[in-house]
């Protein structure tokens, strides 16, 4: 005989805490297949220019446990949004408009929309304009992002892409920008016009200059460069980090360094959780486990890292999760 219904709902499980991973991409099926991986390597490999490139990834091929693996074949979208379900993640999902719909429907109350311009040189820039505003008045988009005018060897702040930040500050859309490291040790094989120096996070002091309205979100926190982001967001209170991708593509001890040098500097109210995902259900579990697991964080900070200063951020609502 099945239990009254009173019963049922009390012994159901109190869902976990909410959590809101601001650096998510809407990735294809077709394209969402990676190799299994290990989170966190200890070593980034020097190659020899004359071997082959071999695969995209500088880390070092690790045992591990866990491994990360990718969802079977036609599966990486519900198993995505079941783990979203399981931990009780929102995610800011950026991509192409199509792609970002696509997973808003998989999961309509925990997917943020976000999209970007495009700065080729021969882009029609009104044309551009007039479709992004569209997308952030009547669209439904909310974060501009990724911005990933790094990769094509420009700074934040060169004139070429002003008015999309213009566009951003009057209609007080907030923006995710690339910073820090990228190329995976292939860089100038595969993306020569890739800088690691344009994701220094003072090159947004003119942007922001320019822009004072603009609410800045530093992906990657910058990564490697500490201390120009310290005094970056010393002199910036609305600029905020997120720790995607970092949180897992580097040693565990570095990534607790860095975070906490941030957090021990006053600035634990700027730090916000992200996962960068782009291909294994599980990452985001292993991304959350490493803030929950933080001995340095407070459980105040670890809320707020989680969840609290995201939702600020972002305007999303004004509960405290304490």
């Amino acid at each position: 005989m099945a239990a009254p219904l009173a019963a049922q709902e009390e012994s159901r499980p109190e869902a976990p805490p909410p959590i809101i991973d601001v650096h998510f991409h809407a990735t294809l099926e077709s394209s969402s297949l990676g190799d299994p991986i290990c989170p966190n390597p200890q070593q980034f490999l020097a190659l020899d220019p004359r071997d082959a490139p071999g695969g995209f990834f500088g880390w070092s091929q690790e045992d591990c446990s866990p491994r990360l693996y990718p969802a079977p074949p036609g599966e990486y979208l519900s198993t995505l949004v079941a783990e979203m379900e399981r931990l009780n993640v929102t995610a800011v999902v950026f991509g192409d408009p199509e792609s970002v719909r696509a997973y808003q429907q998989a999961a309509p109350d925990r997917m943020i929309a976000g999209t970007t311009f495009t700065s080729e040189p021969d882009t029609d820039k009104a044309a551009e304009l007039r479709r992004l505003e569209d997308l952030f008045t009547d669209g439904g988009f909310k974060v501009m992002g990724e911005i990933g005018l790094q990769y094509q060897g420009l700074s934040p702040s060169d004139p070429s892409v002003d008015e999309y930040f213009a566009l951003a500050e009057r209609l007080d859309i907030p923006v995710a920008i690339h910073m820090g490291t990228g190329g995976s040790g292939r860089a100038n094989v595969l993306m020569p016009t890739f800088r690691a120096s344009l994701g220094d996070p003072l090159l947004l002091e003119d942007l922001l200059a320019r822009h004072p309205n603009l609410r800045v979100q530093i992906m990657h926190a910058g990564y490697p460069m500490i201390d120009n982001l310290l005094a970056l967001l010393q002199a910036n209170a609305y600029v905020h980090v997120d720790i995607a991708g970092l949180i897992w593509s580097y040693p565990i001890e570095e990534v607790n360094r860095y975070i906490e040098r941030i957090v021990d500097a006053g600035f634990g109210d700027r730090v916000m959780f992200g996962t960068d995902q782009v291909a294994w259900p599980g990452l985001m579990a292993h991304s959350i486990s490493i803030i929950q697991n933080a001995e340095y964080l407070s459980p105040q900070q670890k809320r707020d890292i989680l969840y609290n200063n995201a939702a600020r951020f972002l305007r999303i609502g004004s509960e405290v999760d304490n």
